[in-house]
């Protein structure tokens, strides 16, 4: 007869599961600390990046104001020559200016004692005469008015010379002889060459033209009366 222990099958040794792992497996603070210092190298890769490529613009900009600088330098230089060169062109026309009044001094004074000795009538003659600058102040005496009048147009004809004023006039008695009369003029000069306008030439020459054509003309009535 055969027996089944059926007590003993059922009754098999439980054996312990092993818990099943999650699925990103173990290790998370590793992972952690992976990815942190995966993102620190990062921004120190940007960082470094980017300092590297301000550090490139500011070199470029150094080396446009360095360039800048040595034009301003040279325009300053040039600036400098050009001061310098104003300056003694100044200085040579304040030279020349000075040799020319000077020169003009030389013979003013002669030039105005033979023009003024040459406008003198008869029946005047000068007690003094002052030359300054750019005016002549002449004292005088004169047997009437008249030689005081031909004194004046006279010195008005002299081209250096301006239209003369009649200051001051006295009339005065001379033992033995008639009344006199001291004067005194003023007048201004200048030695510069007074340029004519073109019209005045051409009226002249055009006034002179009708005159001598009528001169021979009148000498043919004449010589056919």
């Amino acid at each position: 007869m055969i027996k089944i222990n059926l007590l003993a099958e059922g009754k098999r040794p439980v054996v312990a599961r092993r818990a099943r792992q999650p699925l990103g497996g173990g290790g998370g603070p590793e992972l952690a600390n992976v990815a942190l210092i995966a993102a620190i190298v990062l921004g120190l890769l940007v960082a470094g990046g980017w300092w590297l490529l301000l550090d490139q613009r500011i070199k470029k900009r150094d080396k446009e104001i360095a360039v800048a600088q040595k034009e301003v330098d040279e325009l300053a230089q040039v600036i400098k020559e050009v001061e310098e060169y104003k300056a003694k062109k100044a200085e040579l026309e304040r030279k020349i200016g000075v040799i020319n009044t000077l020169k003009d001094n030389q013979r003013g004074p002669v030039q105005i004692m033979d023009d003024v000795s040459r406008a003198l009538p008869e029946l005047l003659w000068l007690t003094g005469m002052d030359v300054g600058p750019a005016t002549i102040n002449l004292r005088g005496t004169a047997f009437n008015m008249s030689a005081v009048a031909n004194l004046i147009d006279n010195l008005d004809k002299v081209e250096a010379f301006n239209e003369p004023i009649l200051q001051d006039y006295t009339q005065r008695s001379q033992r033995g002889r008639s009344e006199i009369y001291d004067f005194k003029l003023n007048l201004g000069y200048s030695f510069a060459k007074k340029q004519r306008p073109e019209t005045d030439a051409g009226a002249a020459g055009a006034t002179g033209t009708p005159g001598t054509a009528a001169k021979p003309a009148a000498t043919n009535e004449r010589g056919a009366e």
